[in-house]
Order: C-alpha cells, then structure tokens, then sequence
C-alpha cells in the first residue's frame, strides 16, 4: 500500500511516496511558486504513483476548524498569491483519494513522534526555528488542536537587557518569532545567521529567548520530548546553549532528569515532515 505524503513549506515543497512502516520509497522536491504551478508539478509527482490516500503537511496560517466555511483554505500569508486559496479543495479535486491536511510543524512533530527520537514515549512537543517559529505537540498518537491549530511561536517572551531591537513580528512585535526566528535575526543584525556563526553574542540573546518559550511550553504541556529543528537550529551549538539557560530558568521548580534527554534534535534526516505526512493518514 503506497501513501502519498507532502510537506508543502513555505521555501519548497517536498512529496514522498512511502509505505505504513514509514518507509519512504521515492521522493522530490522543488521551489515552491505560484499555486497552479507548485501544486501542477506535485500532481506530475503523484501521477506516477498508485498512492491509497495523501497527507499534507502545510505552511500556514490554515483553517483547520472543521467547522468553518474557509476549513482547509491558506489564511493571511505573507505569499500573497497563496492567500485565501482553497488548498484542501483543491486536493480533493485533484486526487481520488482521502486527503489529510495538518500543518507542516504538527506533521513533522508526528514523523518524530511515530519514526524518530520520540518514538515510544506518550508525548512530543516539536518546534521549528526557521523563517517563522512555531511548535506542535503529539499526545498518545493524537496531534493536539483546539478550535483551530496553535500559534505557539507568538507567546510573549521578556526582551533580553542587551538587546534593543524592537521585534520582526508585525502583529506582537516582540513574540518569539519576532525576536528569534531567522527573519529577526537578519533584521536585528542585518545579516543572516549563517553569517554570524563565530558571533557569541547572537547566539546567546537567541538561545535565552528559546529557553523562555521551552519553559513556557514545558510548564504548561509536560511533554517527554522537546525537539528543536528548522534551520536556524543548523547552529548545533545553540542546543547546550538553551539547555543551560532552560535549567537555569526552571531553577528546580519542575524535576528534569536529563536535560540532554529532553531537549533534543530532530533524527530522521529532514524527512520527519513528509513521514509525518503520510502518518496522517493512519
């Protein structure tokens, strides 16, 4: 049996053909343009395949609320000829076949969760640090959602004393994504972070804003796992960093056994968006 799944980022989409096991059998990737062309150029992908269902994994804001008039639509995106477009319905046409739609942080949050660091325990939180930041938890095999999916990268974090730029965020300004997403870390330092590396100092604001958020997410979730991907997340010593800061934060309120253990990256390559992706249709 051959599911279909896609990890339909902001930057590129990625479409993958794999079994139940997560095993993936092939696999493509390209920019992603226009609707009619990206979404063209997966059809081209799909047609070679005789795929039983199709999971999508989606940049965001979505309408994920079953109820709503616009559910499965894009949302108010910065790719402006992605907004408002009906993606789910145009799934739906497209294939002869069940399609499940989450966002692009809960599918890989479930890749991790049913085939990476995360497997086999009852509860993974995973967050993305890239473009945007946002964060998805699994609980016992379910993706959580409330009336709609969570925003988990606009909680409100304390500005570091040291650092007097004001927020990238054109909504909350100083959110988290505001302060410590790739787009503010370009926007504060007018470069991007792969040009910053032997910079102390960048890494030491941006690993004090992520271990707010953990603390913040772990206080209120009590998830098993932690698990910090995206590309700003590239900087490997950024882990020990936020682990550190994470610890001092928490001071003994909440036991940790092992911090090394909870806050982790991910495991399975870059394709723990597609294999999550396909385990929406389990």
């Amino acid at each position: 049996m051959l599911i279909g799944g896609i990890e339909a980022g902001g930057t590129k989409f990625v479409c993958a053909v794999g079994d139940e096991n997560g095993k993936v059998l092939d696999k493509v990737s390209f920019p992603t343009g226009d609707p009619d062309a990206t979404l063209a150029e997966a059809k081209a992908f799909f047609d070679q395949h005789d795929i039983t269902a199709l999971g999508v994994g989606t940049f965001g804001p979505v309408d994920l609320n079953r109820h709503s008039d616009t559910y499965g639509n894009i949302l108010n995106t910065p790719k402006t000829k992605w907004r408002n477009y009906p993606l789910l319905k145009k799934f739906q046409a497209d294939y002869s076949v069940p399609v499940y739609l989450d966002t692009d942080v809960n599918a890989a949050c479930l890749g991790e969760y049913n085939y990476g660091v995360s497997r086999g325990v009852d509860s993974c939180l995973y967050i993305t640090v890239g473009t945007g930041i946002g964060a998805g938890l699994v609980q016992d095999g379910k993706v959580f959602q409330g009336r709609n999916h969570s925003e988990m990268g606009h909680i409100l974090v304390q500005k570091h004393e040291e650092d007097p730029f004001e927020g990238a965020c054109p909504s909350h300004g100083s959110c988290i994504e505001g302060l410590a997403s790739g787009t503010a870390i370009e926007k504060r330092y007018s470069k991007k972070g792969i040009e910053l590396v032997d910079n102390e100092k960048v890494w030491e604001i941006e690993a004090y804003y992520l271990a707010q958020a953990i603390m913040n997410y772990f206080v209120v979730l009590q998830p098993e796992k932690i698990i910090l991907g995206g590309g700003v997340m590239k900087q490997e010593k950024l882990y020990s960093m936020i682990r550190q800061q994470f610890m001092e934060l928490l001071n003994g309120y909440l036991q940790v056994e092992n911090v090394n253990e909870l806050i982790v990256a991910p495991s399975l390559e870059d394709e723990q968006g597609v294999l999550g992706a396909i385990a929406l249709c389990e």
